[in-house]
């Protein structure tokens, strides 16, 4: 989370305020420059390997100096950028420096240096990623037990645990790791193929020569750029990625909700809430992860804009890449590091979670005795699902507690008899999550805090079953 107060970046870039410095290093100026000039270097090895220059220039080639003020003032004059930088590199070689960008066109170092800086950004997010699927995997074997509310619609369903629900978003972790590792595979390419990328004018030996020592795959096929399907493949990969973390965001700032109130993102001793209201602690963090996610999804369309170029080439592509991809890979790391953080610090509260789940007197417990109702007492279902729903609607209605009307209704509760007791367990509803932890790998050995066992025996005493753990 820590700005980029380092290297100067290229172009329009996000703010540094939401840049990490390790994505700000890899895209600024300094850094794009040298990844060009290693690439041209790599270039005149390949063209002495193959006996096109003399072996003997390369230590002169080697003494070339990036001098950025130098390569501005001759973009300004040239209006084109690696025009220039190849201009300035020969001025501080000398006579050899006419080997220098030799067969090569721009194409063959930008493209070529972009999938080194992708790649690279790509293995910080992934760093990233795994810290957070980390905090997650904690967090879910922590809360394997601890009871709460499942919503759909927003509305009260059936108990799950917080464990379960975090466990969810853990496997969207690890599935967007995947995603975006094979994304990286795709666009951690090079080419160096010339004008129309046929080699015409520069060997393939010499494009070999160049990848292998950069660590890229040969792209098999290029125009004069490379196919701008894997650029979009990437950004789309860090999209999915914003949005698996924007419904992780929401989830909790729908628990942080005042009504709701049974977890809330982490909020140290001197923040502030409000400039106006002194109670007010407002979920921000989440918000800030969730704003970030749509502008994900943004320079995801623009990539997929990107690839339809014209013919062999032309350039609608390169404006807008200097911003969505240096763009996105800041705010992918720096939501990653965020949602860590909130995840990390999370406050659960399982006092009010417990609460909930009693609300109306056991409500919730309705399906389990409409499946009692029809296998143990052999009621037809449309009899058990209006008798059911009827005595829940009272309950709602606040007529009583819901355990209480089933109770105190005498067919219901002659049908169900001693199975009455059973249909408010409420371990009931735990006892298949461990196949759920199981598949995913997480343990299933965690034991509940003294506060989750305490609300879990509450619940029991208040079903009329016995207590004990869970």
């Amino acid at each position: 989370m820590t700005p980029a107060t380092g290297p100067h970046l290229e172009s329009t870039h996000v703010i540094p305020r939401y840049t990490p410095v390790e994505i700000a290093a890899i895209f600024s100026d300094e850094s794009r420059l040298q990844r060009w000039l290693d690439i041209e270097l790599l270039a005149s090895e390949g063209w002495a390997e193959i006996g096109r220059i003399p072996k003997d220039v390369l230590p002169a080639l080697r003494t070339a100096r990036i001098d950025v003020d130098r390569i501005n003032e001759l973009e300004a004059e040239q209006g084109h950028d690696v025009a220039a930088f190849i201009s300035a590199v020969q001025e501080t070689i000398g006579d050899e420096g006419r080997f220098i960008h030799l067969g090569l066109t721009s194409s063959d170092i930008v493209d070529t240096a972009l999938a080194t800086q992708l790649r690279d950004a790509a293995a910080i997010i992934d760093a990233d990623a795994a810290e957070l699927e980390t905090a997650l995997r904690t967090q879910a074997e922590r809360h394997r037990t601890t009871l709460m509310m499942g919503r759909t619609h927003g509305v009260h369903a059936e108990p799950l645990t917080l464990g379960v629900k975090l466990a969810n978003h853990y496997d969207e972790v690890r599935r967007s790791r995947e995603r975006l590792r094979a994304a990286t595979a795709e666009v951690a390419v090079g080419q160096i193929s010339g004008a129309v990328g046929t080699h015409a004018s520069v060997s393939p030996k010499v494009e070999e020569h160049v990848c292998k020592g950069l660590g890229l795959t040969v792209a098999p096929a290029a125009t004069q750029v490379l196919a701008r399907d894997r650029h979009a493949s990437f950004v789309s990969a860090m999209a999915i990625l914003g949005a698996v973390l924007e419904r992780l965001a929401t989830t909790i700032r729908l628990l942080q909700i005042t009504e709701v109130d049974e977890a809330e993102e982490p909020f140290s001793e001197r923040q502030k809430g409000s400039s106006a209201m002194p109670h007010k602690r407002n979920p921000i963090l989440c918000e800030r992860i969730c704003g970030i996610a749509r502008v994900l999804r943004g320079h995801a369309m623009t990539a997929l804009d990107d690839v339809a170029l014209w013919h062999e080439r032309d350039i609608s592509h390169s404006s807008a890449e200097r911003v969505i991809l240096p763009d996105a890979c800041a705010l992918t790391a720096y939501a990653l590091r965020l949602s860590t953080r909130v995840v990390s610090g999370l406050r659960v509260k399982p006092e009010n979670m417990s609460a909930h789940v009693n609300a109306f007197g056991g409500v919730v417990f309705s399906q389990r005795i409409l499946g009692a109702l029809i296998v143990e007492a052999g009621w037809p279902r449309e009899r058990a699902y209006r008798t059911v729903q009827a005595l829940a609607r009272r309950a709602r209605d606040g007529e009583g507690g819901f355990r209480d009307l089933v109770v105190a209704d005498p067919a219901v509760s002659a049908a169900l008899g001693e199975h009455l007791s059973n249909a408010f367990d409420p371990q009931a509803f735990l006892r298949q999550i461990d196949d759920t932890y199981t598949r995913l790998g997480l343990s299933t050995q965690q034991s509940t805090t003294p506060a989750i066992e305490a609300a879990l025996s509450e619940l029991a005493v208040e079903a009329g079953v016995g207590g004990g753990q869970l």
